[in-house]
Parts: structure tokens; sequence; C-alpha cells
């Protein structure tokens, strides 16, 4: 990526500078094992930076080339698999997912008068194509504890981790498990982006990371991106962390016995909605594509431009807090509207953040995360690797110090 002076990109880099000190408060605080931010406008790199450790107990540095767990940060890519086939007039975001998927054709709804599992009744329509893309689908998260249906997720391995079976037999499973709410009635964070990755495989005719590696990955040169980590890149891998009860970190698993790496146990379930592996340099080269309205900066182009900025605009009726409770989330629930696997800024005011309306990113649960500003022309990108995402305000105050370091706006 070019580098270009911050003075001239419009940021002041003093300021700029103060995102080194901050990842350092944390790091030496226990709270986050590394950093690494990079920030660019129009396309230049203004400002890069890394500090910490890979592996806390073997005291492996992290560096550049360092892989790291994404998480629901492939989300985003998997709604871009999705748009290049609609593009093509192969689906249509109203298709009933039964027409891809006839194992949903009859999936109930988890009946809330009697509240048990096996209280079931008729759901009032389809699942939609959108719905997925948008988190409308009523399906959820095994992790929600509390509800019966989440509970069935777990009893049935149906969160789609890295060793849960083909995409194929997960989503049969998944469909014999009712939906928490009617399709359209409320937004929630969920497995939406997993299902639709198997209408990719369906559409395509191809496995997912087939399709991903043939018309995402390779074309924008992302060789670091898999859900596997190959055996000769392993080393690369960093080490994965908890945030324990006295804000410590607790050693969930190391790059050498991770789930996305071990050999002995081979990765058989493409996570569309968590399983990616990437690095910092792949990822900004996703993010820029996005940013350059579907044209990455070697000039493939992997989207059109009207079907970025499709994918960028709020298809909710409102912000996300006005469709349902409280619940996990990469993102504030006001003033935060909901694209097509992605969010989209509203209001900055009803968020209570620094941000542009229009902005749009996503993050992932190891407190990863990224967004575009098409107004500013400004693209931010933070790994760490800290579950779960919500333990600390990383994200906001990684955005205040970002526009705090924005000297010359658009808007």
């Amino acid at each position: 990526m070019e580098t270009g002076d911050p003075g001239r990109a419009g940021f002041d880099a003093i300021r700029l500078d103060r995102l080194k000190s901050w990842m350092q408060r944390y790091i030496d605080a226990g709270k986050i094992p590394f950093g690494h931010v990079v920030v660019c406008r129009d396309g230049q790199q203004v400002f890069s930076h890394h500090a910490g450790l890979a592996d806390i107990e073997t005291g492996r540095a992290y560096g550049d080339e360092s892989l790291v767990r994404l998480y629901s940060m492939t989300k985003p890519i998997t709604a871009v698999a999705y748009m290049q086939l609609e593009e093509q007039g192969l689906v249509h975001l109203d298709d009933p997912l039964e027409k891809w998927l006839p194992e949903f054709a009859d999936t109930p709804v988890f009946d809330r008068v009697a509240p048990r599992i096996n209280s079931r009744r008729p759901r009032k329509r389809s699942i939609q194509i959108h719905d997925l893309l948008k988190h409308t689908s009523g399906l959820t998260y095994g992790l929600f504890a509390g509800h019966p249906v989440a509970g069935e997720y777990l009893r049935q391995k149906t969160d789609f981790n890295p060793q849960d079976g083909p995409l194929s037999e997960v989503c049969a499973r998944l469909a014999g498990i009712p939906l928490a709410h009617d399709p359209g009635e409320q937004w929630t964070y969920s497995v939406s982006l997993d299902v639709l990755g198997r209408v990719i495989e369906v559409v395509s005719g191809q496995p997912l990371d087939q399709y991903f590696r043939e018309n995402i990955l390779e074309p924008l040169e992302m060789h670091d991106t898999f859900f596997e980590v190959p055996p000769e890149k392993k080393d690369r891998l960093t080490a994965l962390y908890m945030k324990t009860d006295d804000e410590k970190l607790k050693l969930v698993e190391t790059g050498e016995e991770s789930l996305w790496a071990d050999p002995a146990k081979p990765v058989t379930c493409f996570s569309g909605g968590g399983g990616l592996v990437g690095s910092m340099a792949d990822y900004c080269k996703f993010v820029e594509m996005l940013r350059g309205q579907g044209q990455g900066a070697n000039g493939a182009q992997i989207l059109g431009a009207r079907t970025v900025q499709l994918m960028a605009s709020n298809h909710l009726p409102g912000d996300i807090a006005s469709m349902g409770v409280e619940s996990f989330a990469e993102v504030s629930f006001h003033g935060v509207g909901f694209g097509l696997g992605m969010y989209s800024i509203l209001d900055p005011a009803k968020t209570g953040m620094i941000c542009t309306p229009g902005e749009f990113g996503w993050g992932g649960l190891a407190s990863t995360v990224f967004w575009v500003d098409p107004v500013e022309g400004v693209t931010t990108v933070f790994l760490t690797q800290q579950i779960p995402s919500s333990g600390y305000p990383l994200r906001r105050e990684l955005r205040a110090l970002v526009y705090g370091a924005l000297a010359q706006s658009r808007s």
C-alpha cells in the first residue's frame, strides 16, 4: 500500500501518534496481548503501528506478518461474495431461503406463549435472502445464553465452529431448530451469514473456500487469508486470549494448538459468519476495495460501485435499537442502521460517538474492527486477539483518536 504524508492527507501527525500510547496503555495493563492499527485516507496509508506480543507465554513478538482470527469480520466478505452472484442475476435479495435451501421450507418459530423448546408455531412468512444479510431472519447464536432456542444451538452444534462439519450438514441441523422470532420482526445478531455461505455454495456449485479464493482473495492478492492456516504459516498465527473478571488475560488457545491450524482436526466448516484467519495487510486490501466502491487498489473490480453503495445503505426501517431488545452485537444500537452485512451510521449524535453519517464497517469477537468513511475517504483497521469484544471500549476510543487527528474535514 502506498504511504502518504499525514499532513498533506489532512491529518495531524502528532495527534495520530496518540494511538501508540493508547495501545501501549492497554498492553501494559495486561488487557490486550497486542494492538495493530492502520489508518488510510484516499488509499494512502497515513499511520501504521503495532506493539505487543503474539504469544505472551512464549514471548513471541507480534509483527506485520502475524495472522489473527477475524471472526465476524468474515461477514462482510461473505456479503460481498453473495452480491457478486446478485450482480450476475443468479439470485435475488427477496428470494425465499427455501428456494436454495429446501430444508428451511417448514422451519417454525419458537412460541413465546408456551416457552419450551418443543413449543412451536408456523412462521408468518419465509426467511428471505435480505433477512440473512441484515440479521432479521429469526436465527440467533448459541452464545446468547438463557433462551431455549440458543441452548438448542449449542446442543446441536449449529454455531458453525471450525470442526462442526460441512455447511450442508450444519444447515440441515439448524433448519430443525425453531426461529427465535418471525422473519423481519426484529434485529437479532446471528448465524445468518453462515447460512448465506451455504447459499453461495449451492448457487455457485463451489465450496465456500474455493469461491472466496477464486473470486475475492486471489483477485485482491489476499494471499494470507484462509479458513484453515497452512502448515507452513502456522508459526505466524497469534494466540487467543479472554478477559477475566479481574481484567487480566486468560489463554484460550495458542497458535500451534488452534482450531484453525490443527492437522489432526482439519477444518470441516467454512463459516461465512466468522471462520477466516488473515493478516493486517490482507484485510486492508479488502477494506480499500470497499472504499474504492468495488475496485481494489490493484485495479481488480470485485463489485460494481452501485452495489457497494447499496450494501452500505441502511436496510432497516430505523436504527437497530428500534427493531428489538438490546443484546450482544459488534456495534452500538442507537443511531446505527444496518446494511447488507455491515452497519451504517445514521445519526452520530444518537450513537454518542465521533463518526460520520454514511460510515460503514464491522468488527469481530476478538475485538478487531474496521470502518470505511466515504465522506472523508478514511479507512481504519484495528487488530488484536482479546475476547469478548465488549470487554473494553476499544472501538469507541479508537474512533475518537482517529477522528481527533483529522484536521481537515470534507463535511
